[in-house]
């Protein structure tokens, strides 16, 4: 058997704001918006590459999911995302106005940032170190 991850829900406040932050802001791709009633959409972003999981976008219903937006980790990091060149995915974030929450640095396994999204949920950027 072989499985893998492919989306993951991230709960938001609102699609057209969300969509506007990740496209806009983090270069990703709107690979679909589709409208499925009245008060709901199926709403899909990548990363810049489109390789790997992708992010549904879901609209908070209600008191309970709404207190979720923003925290969905309890304060932890929520998201890992790779990419190949940390020092320029750092200056674009500086020049979209992305809150960093702990500037570049080096690890053991290679470059991370950490940033926080429009609600304040917590990513890591990571380049890690070449395999090669």
């Amino acid at each position: 058997m072989k499985q893998k991850l492919f989306q993951i829900a991230l709960v938001v406040e609102d699609y057209d704001a969300a969509i506007q932050f990740y496209c806009e802001k983090l270069n990703f791709k709107l690979i679909e918006d589709t409208v499925l009633s009245p008060e709901k959409r199926w709403v899909v972003v990548v990363p810049p590459g489109g390789e790997g999981c992708q992010l549904l976008l879901a609209r908070a219903s209600g008191e309970e999911q709404l207190s979720r937006v923003g925290n969905q980790t309890g304060g932890r990091v929520f998201l890992f995302m790779h990419t190949d060149d940390l020092d320029a995915d750092y200056r674009h974030l500086v020049s979209r106005g992305v809150t960093i929450v702990r500037p570049p640095s080096s690890e053991t396994y290679g470059k991370v940032l950490v940033f926080a999204d429009l609600y304040g949920n917590l990513w890591d950027l990571i380049e890690p170190i070449s395999q090669d």
